[in-house]
């Protein structure tokens, strides 16, 4: 069997990502020992006193400041699709790098965004390197690519600043939306300047990252997105919750984590960790929006926060998924991929053929 049969071949008995983790264990809580051990190593830097909530501070302060750019592993044609490498730059300048995977005959396009730590392939969570992350698995969005390219939609999707192959902007702080929503407005700008792409008509779909991204930017710039017709929204998330729920899993105080992590962003980032919520810009979506979100995320309080940022769209029309087939972040991103039904119907249903 080739490497591209290899790829394509779909097992329906596998869910990637769809098994729950015993967070306790994992993270040590339940004897103490990785707290402890964590304690010690962050003492240890320049003699700095400190107490079980450092660590994960410092975990989430760093992740904050600078995200993690990852390689860009796999490729359109690796599924047998046509494309063309291509970039553009953001509304500030940050060149960025893109894949357009044209459809024949099609005269619809989605833009598609990614989360933090991801590119537009996806997240090598299977490397050695990576396995400390969300999971320890692979997530490929090259399977989501292929059955939205199948169904007849074009497709524009790219690397945010500061990840993947795409430019560094703002010495590589991350602004968890608030800088990249300026590369959303860019792709926005490149697509409907595009010789090809500008006869089309547009949707959005944008993950985690991609999706406060998108929030934001058509909350400051609403005429940038005048002519979009639909848009899904996968995992958008608020920052606080990261660290509140990091708090309770450990036995911690979650304010006093949240405020602390706040101190961490404003000395390291400038920004204040309440500065990272869609909820805020909600006002700004107004296109038919599905939103799919995790709903038992050991990671942040994922039915509170999202039905919040779910209740913030101000659009009439909008429907909100809960993804329950695992507790783990990262198996969300795979979701569409290996069940796309749903992620189709709303574009097809509110982009119909022409």
């Amino acid at each position: 069997m080739s490497e591209a049969q290899i790829l394509n071949r779909t097992d329906p008995a596998a869910d990637v990502g769809a098994n729950d983790v015993d967070y306790k264990a994992a993270l040590g809580a339940d004897d103490g020992s990785l707290v402890e051990n964590m304690v010690e190593a962050v003492k240890g830097m320049a003699g700095k006193v400190a107490d079980k909530l450092d660590p994960l501070t410092e975990q989430y302060a760093g992740l904050f400041k600078t995200g993690l750019r990852t390689p860009v592993m796999r490729k359109p044609s690796d599924y047998g699709m046509a494309f063309e490498e291509t970039w553009f730059p953001s509304m500030d300048g940050v060149p960025l790098e893109a894949w357009f995977i044209p459809a024949a005959g099609s005269d619809k396009l989605l833009i598609i965004n990614h989360p933090m730590t991801c590119n537009r392939y996806g997240f090598p969570g299977h490397l050695p390197e990576y396995k400390g992350y969300f999971g320890g698995f692979e997530v490929n969005f090259l399977p989501e690519l292929k059955a939205l390219h199948d169904a007849g939609y074009n497709i524009l999707t790219y690397d945010l600043r500061n990840c993947g192959r795409s430019g560094e902007g703002n010495g590589g702080i991350s602004g968890l939306g608030l800088l990249e929503c300026r590369d959303v407005v860019g792709s926005v700008r490149h697509a409907k300047d595009h010789p090809v792409m500008g006869k089309m008509r547009t949707g959005l779909f944008s993950r985690c990252m991609g999706g406060n991204s998108t929030i934001i930017a058509m909350a400051k710039w609403p005429e940038e997105f005048a002519h979009i017709e639909a848009l899904v929204i996968l995992n958008s998330v608020s920052g606080p919750t990261f660290i509140e729920r990091g708090a309770e899993n450990m036995g911690l105080d979650p304010h006093k984590a949240a405020k602390r992590l706040d101190e961490r962003c404003r000395e390291t980032t400038g920004f204040s960790l309440f500065d990272f919520r869609p909820q805020d810009y909600g006002h700004g979506v107004k296109v038919p929006t599905l939103m799919a979100q995790l709903r038992r995320d050991f990671l942040i309080h994922g039915e509170k926060d999202g039905q919040e940022i779910f209740d913030s769209l101000a659009t009439e029309t909008k429907e909100l998924l809960w993804i329950d087939q695992s507790n783990q972040r990262f198996y969300a991103y795979n979701h569409f991929g290996q069940h796309p039904e749903r992620l189709i119907e709303w574009f097809d249903r509110h982009m119909p053929v022409s």
